[in-house]
């Protein structure tokens, strides 16, 4: 590798909206790093995850694209 090119890689502390905190490595510039979502509260891993259907849309795709009986 080509010498004083790369940016530094360090250690960040990322803190998350929800309270939840970690130690990362990062190129940003700073020593924290705050985020809104983070693997403890975002719905899809938590398990939470709900499914909203507009006026039937899901139904709707459902029918057009499904599989054919």
């Amino acid at each position: 590798m080509r010498a004083n090119i790369h940016p530094e890689y360090k250690e960040v502390q990322v803190t998350c909206s929800c309270g939840h905190s970690f130690k990362t490595r990062s190129t940003l510039g700073k020593d924290t790093l705050l985020i809104e979502v983070c693997s403890s509260c975002h719905p899809f891993y938590t398990g939470k995850q709900k499914l909203v259907d507009t006026a039937g849309r899901v139904d709707k795709f459902r029918q057009k694209y499904g599989m054919k009986k």
